[in-house]
């Protein structure tokens, strides 16, 4: 039996690699002849450089003084070509939820400064081609960090200048922009999510709560977002806010797009190009592929690893099983994932927070039960 292993980090538990190890024992418990394969994989937030280095093994790591979503000095690493002048940015490395602590979060307050700091660096040593995987932020401000740090100004009604933050976003009246207009260099996006920056699926209402945001805190955000747009809109004619993809990391890509004029690129078909995925499922013969993140919901089709694994082989006749921390959906919608079983770690008989403190051996055992009852050997 040959599988591939190509499952996401589980947020605030596992990393990828972590849970990959675990899909690899349960693998072995269920066959032991089995030949398995393990794509280190991103959909653009955790992990991302890391699957980026795996596959580019020429990248230089470099390492800059920056700081973190509250504004406190750190130093965080990026990778660099000096042959191509291409920069890989991982956004969750400044401005990332990781980095702080769950009374720390708040997205009225953090922002994405840090990242642009690791931006302005890449500039600074010559990168001409810049990709930023934008998952796992601790922020909602739009992208207002990112073009702070590089010259941008914010303004409000009486022309003070507004530090970037979630709670300063509705604030905003005026734009500054730099002399620089960075059209000598190609930014990337690297966008795991096809969330609009505002509204019922936008970023705020998504993705707010799980940064720290109570509803009061959504519903200023959300006025923030539609505020800011509306300024952007007005004063830069950038009009991106419905694009598909604007929400994600609490609409960073909305301003990575709107003041650098980024692409977006899908960070999962980013990550399987690199690794060559369709090549590989059938040069190794590829029987049962297992994927998995933290939680399988309604946000699982909005782009992220596990569906687009999934998507990749919809048309393949190989099965696709996924093991997820919680499960969100009825039967026939994880079936319209393209997932063939999916098995969650939580368990309603258990005590709070034991997935978390034994998800290691849950994934293991989820492993070898989704494989018993497909079957295969």
């Amino acid at each position: 039996m040959n599988v591939l292993l190509i499952p996401d980090a589980f947020k605030d538990s596992l990393s990828a690699n972590d849970v990959s190890d675990a899909m690899r024992r349960g693998v072995l418990e269920f066959n032991p002849q089995s030949q398995i394969l393990h794509i280190p994989a991103s959909d653009g937030g955790e992990n991302f450089l890391n699957s980026v280095k795996h596959y580019i093994d020429s990248l230089a790591e470099k390492e800059c003084e920056t700081v973190d979503p509250l504004g406190r000095p750190i130093r965080a690493g990026y990778l660099y070509s000096e042959t191509t002048k291409t920069a890989f940015i991982e956004l969750a490395k400044a401005s990332g939820l990781e980095l702080l602590t769950y009374a720390e979060r708040n997205p009225l307050q953090t922002s994405t400064i840090g990242t642009g700091i690791q931006i302005r660096d890449a500039m600074q040593i010559g990168a001409t081609t810049i990709y930023i995987g934008i998952g796992g932020s601790a922020t909602n401000d739009a992208g207002m960090g990112i073009a702070q740090a590089l010259g941008f100004q914010f303004r409000d009604a009486e022309g003070n200048i507004l530090n970037a933050a979630g709670s300063n976003l509705s604030s905003v009246h005026l734009v500054i922009e730099p002399e620089n207009n960075f059209s000598n260099i190609s930014f990337f996006a690297i966008n795991d999510v096809l969330n609009p920056l505002f509204g019922p699926n936008g970023a705020a209402f998504t993705y707010a709560k799980q940064k720290g945001a109570s509803s009061e805190d959504t519903m200023k955000l959300e006025q923030g977002l539609r505020q800011f747009s509306e300024v952007i809109h007005s004063e830069l004619k950038k009009d991106f806010a419905n694009l598909p993809g604007s929400g994600a990391a609490g609409g960073a890509a909305f301003g990575l797009k709107s003041f650098l004029n980024a692409e977006y690129i899908s960070g999962v078909s980013f990550i399987l190009k690199l690794a060559r995925f369709q090549k590989l499922i059938f040069s190794e013969k590829i029987d049962v592929i297992i994927t998995g993140e933290g939680c399988i919901d309604q946000q699982t089709a909005f782009g992220k690893l596990v569906y687009g694994v999934a998507n990749e082989v919809r048309d393949k006749n190989i099965p696709v099983l996924a093991i997820c921390g919680k499960l969100n959906l009825h039967p026939r919608e994880v079936k319209s994932l393209g997932l063939h079983k999916v098995a969650q770690l939580y368990h309603p008989d258990q005590e709070d927070g034991y997935s978390f403190t034994h998800a290691t051996e849950l994934i293991q055992q989820r492993t070898l039960d989704l494989l018993k009852e497909l079957d295969l050997r």
